[in-house]
């Protein structure tokens, strides 16, 4: 077995998940969830899959986010993850929970903006993802002006009040 890491590709303000999923119509439940919970929404998906053709099957409602998908889906090539780019404006955070519960969903193995690296397990039959490595080595722990900061911020993008 060799192991390797796969830096996600994409614009740094740009968030996405990345998750397993065990079934070719994935890519159609995620499209319809996605376009039903947030109409309007700008987004590409991709998905990895595990048996013969083992093509980069894709979906979306943005062009260049769904390029970005394939690019990146087929950079992992590791049997049934998804990886879904989502446009300017448009957060993980509101569809998290619909992408959860789409039955074909296995795991998400993250949600974020931040720069990603996937470890990568290749054997002779194939590759899978073991998790991520999200953002930078924590640098200690929050004090009161770190609370502030973190409650003024995350009132001043209204999610609270």
């Amino acid at each position: 077995m060799q192991l390797t890491t796969v830096r996600i590709e994409k614009p740094e303000a740009i968030n996405f998940i990345l998750g397993q999923s065990h079934f070719i119509k994935t890519v159609e439940d995620i499209h319809e969830a996605l376009v039903s919970t947030v109409p309007g929404i700008k987004f590409g998906l991709a998905f990895c899959e595990a048996s013969a053709p083992a093509l980069v099957r894709w979906s979306g409602t943005d062009k260049e986010l769904i390029e970005l998908a394939q690019k990146n889906a087929l950079a992992l090539s590791a049997g049934h993850c998804f990886i879904l780019f989502l446009g300017d404006g448009y957060f993980p955070v509101n569809i998290l929970n619909t992408i959860k519960m789409i039955p074909e969903v296995c795991r998400v193995f993250c949600a974020t903006a931040n720069p990603v690296e996937v470890i990568v397990a290749q054997t002779d039959q194939g590759r899978g993802i073991l998790g991520v490595i999200d953002g930078i080595k924590t640098a200690g722990v929050e004090d009161e002006a770190g609370i502030k900061q973190r409650q003024d911020f995350l009132r001043m993008i209204g999610y609270k009040f």
